[in-house]
């Protein structure tokens, strides 16, 4: 298992003492450049990925891993970035994969970017959500995370939660757990679709859009490409005395705290929800009928 780097996480609210050490990484301790090299710059702690007319960039994660936690810091492409997405996101491989995924839809100067989120089970996703932010995310960097234990997945923003999905295999649904994922960002150009449902185009004059990273942290349990998929997971749950973090009770639902920020978010700054979206769902998603997420 790689718990790596070492501070004390803020995860939660009242859940520090439960959750791990860890500290920022480097990049490359971590990471590699998954495509478009040449469009990746690592400067100092800093690293930046760039889109023109010509391509965007990505970059992955060197391991794969099953429960945990993983943030990076961002800081998102100042002006006019109508157009541009940049992803930071958790996917498995094949066809019926898992994904956790941050989608930031740039806008034009002085709109305010939209995140998108969503969640992928066995290869279907459809669960898209979108949210405002409280703070303008091209000024300053911002902590995103994603926590995935095997009672739920929480999105976070500076520790804020803005997404609960639940684990409700009780009720015939289908949970991510137990498919290793690796860890990816990227940006490119979504024209077609990202700003105003594609209605405002990228302007290459603008060109280069860049999106700065920095702090990189994963704190997870690593799982080797030759174990077996079960076997990961058996190695990543706790049992008798092996007992980890992402285990403990008191990270198995959101705290009263945690519920109430998760509800501002959703009363203030929620733009789109699919479990709201009769026109495209005539029938409510059934895991919508049972809880808020």
């Amino acid at each position: 298992m790689a718990v790596l780097a070492f501070k004390m996480l803020g995860f939660f609210v009242g859940f520090s003492l439960m959750v791990g050490l860890v500290s920022p990484a480097k990049f490359d301790e971590l990471f590699q450049p998954s495509w478009a090299q040449d469009h990746l710059a690592y400067e100092g702690e800093l690293l930046r990925l760039k889109l023109d007319s010509y391509s965007g960039a990505g970059f992955q994660s060197k391991s794969k891993y099953m429960f945990g936690k993983v943030t990076v810091q961002i800081k998102l492409v100042e002006g006019d970035s109508a157009g541009t997405v940049t992803a930071f996101y958790m996917a498995s491989e094949g066809t019926n994969h898992n994904e956790f995924d941050f989608e930031f839809l740039g806008n034009t100067t002085g709109e305010p970017y939209l995140v998108q989120t969503n969640v992928y089970v066995n290869g279907v996703g459809n669960r898209e959500q979108r949210l405002s932010l409280w703070f303008d995310p091209t000024k300053d960097f911002h902590s995103y995370s994603i926590f995935w234990n095997q009672r739920h997945v929480v999105f976070l923003v500076d520790d804020t939660p803005i997404r609960l999905h639940t684990n409700m295999e009780n009720k015939g649904i289908p949970f991510p757990r137990d498919q290793p994922m690796g860890v990816y960002s990227s940006i490119w150009n979504a024209d077609d679709w990202a700003t105003q449902g594609g209605r405002v185009k990228t302007d290459w004059s603008h060109a280069p859009f860049v999106a700065s990273y920095k702090g990189f942290e994963i704190n997870a349990c690593e799982c080797p490409a030759s174990i077996a998929a079960d076997d990961n997971a058996k190695k990543c749950s706790s049992s008798g005395e092996k007992r980890y973090w992402w285990d403990e009770p008191t990270l198995s639902a959101l705290n009263v705290h945690q519920s109430h920020q998760l509800l501002w978010v959703r009363a203030n700054h929620m733009t789109y929800d699919y479990c709201s979206d009769t026109a495209r769902f005539p029938t409510t998603p059934l895991e919508c009928l049972h809880h808020r997420h």
